[in-house]
């Protein structure tokens, strides 16, 4: 309860999404649309789901630049994303970095870095695939308007970060002087800078975006076969837009797992270009719950191959976050 005024903003925003879809959507029709969808494509779309899986374990080890096996890259990904599923602060990430440092003898400095990098190419990925669907979308100023902000701002926020980074020196000397860096002994400067040095090897970083556009290209056809499930006669503009607003969605503040946003998010841009706002909740509905189901048979079996649990992880992470605030 003590952290009640992080979390209940998000419960909130969670709540009133899950309302407004319970108020304008006709369940009798929802449940129709899942019941008629076409199931060996749902199955394709899981399948599918996996391999993505294993495309963005690659890319994410090419930003860690190898230092952990590729299987260890990819329990500790399952994990992360199984975390973000089913706790509250986004503790999935800081699990990321927590797990893959325990596992790999990396330090937590030094992995975090990698986990900022990689959201901020999805953001800049999701806006862009949001922009380009944009033209087959009427009314849609509103929306273009701030992909393109939330581009700009992951643009600039990419080349601060390359900044620091070709400037480590200076920046750890500036960083230095300040108060609250000096109090934690600015120990975990060396190794986060050490997670940042990819922006400043060029062949690296060309080897990370291209893995990351096709990472991205994959996700578009997985989530297109889906959408073909409810829509045999669906385009893949739509496909475009949907997966962007969901990003989008799944990055509000909301419950563990986006709930609510997320259907909120996609169901509502599938509406604007289906206008079977059924059908298209109904898409939400089911993408949002394979990927449930999927992270929690992979991420359960990751925790348990650690002999975690997931409320000894919970604890832990949460002591693992205070104890770096008190230091901070």
């Amino acid at each position: 309860m003590k952290d009640i005024k992080h979390w209940l903003p998000g419960a909130i925003i969670s709540i009133l999404a899950v309302a407004a879809i319970l108020y304008f959507v006709d369940l009798r029709r929802l449940v129709e649309a899942i019941r008629s969808a076409n199931y060996w494509l749902l199955a394709v779309s899981v399948v599918m789901g996996i391999i993505w899986l294993l495309i963005r374990t690659v890319t994410w080890r090419t930003i860690l630049q190898e230092k952990a096996s590729l299987k260890d890259t990819f329990l500790v990904l399952c994990e992360g994303y199984f975390l973000n599923n089913v706790l509250p602060f986004r503790l999935g990430e800081i699990g990321r970095a927590f797990l893959l440092g325990r596992r790999a003898n990396l330090h937590f400095m030094e992995v975090l870095p990698t986990i900022i990098l990689e959201r901020s190419f999805d953001l800049a990925f999701s806006a862009a695939i949001l922009l380009s669907a944009l033209p087959f979308v009427i009314n849609s100023s509103g929306a273009e308007g701030i992909s393109i902000v939330v581009g700009m701002v992951v643009g600039l926020g990419v080349l601060a970060l390359y900044i620091l980074a070709r400037n480590r020196d200076w920046a750890i000397r500036q960083l230095h002087r300040l108060p609250w860096v000096e109090k934690a002994g600015a120990h975990f400067l060396p190794p986060f800078f050490d997670g940042l040095s990819i922006l400043t090897d060029g062949w690296r970083f060309l080897r990370t975006l291209g893995l990351m556009t096709f990472n991205w290209a994959w996700a578009v056809v997985q989530f297109y076969i889906t959408l073909r499930a409810f829509f045999p006669s669906a385009r893949l503009p739509w496909a475009l837009f949907g997966l962007g607003a969901a990003a989008f969605g799944g990055a509000v503040p909301s419950a563990p797992g986006a709930v609510g946003t997320y259907e909120a998010a996609l169901g509502g841009a599938l509406t604007l270009v289906t206008s079977d706002e059924a059908r298209s909740v109904a898409v939400a509905i089911t993408a949002h719950l394979l990927n449930y189901i999927l992270m929690a048979i992979l991420g359960i079996y990751a925790l348990s191959t650690e002999g975690e649990t997931l409320s000894g992880i919970y604890h832990k992470l949460i002591d693992f976050r205070a104890r770096n605030e008190t230091t901070e």
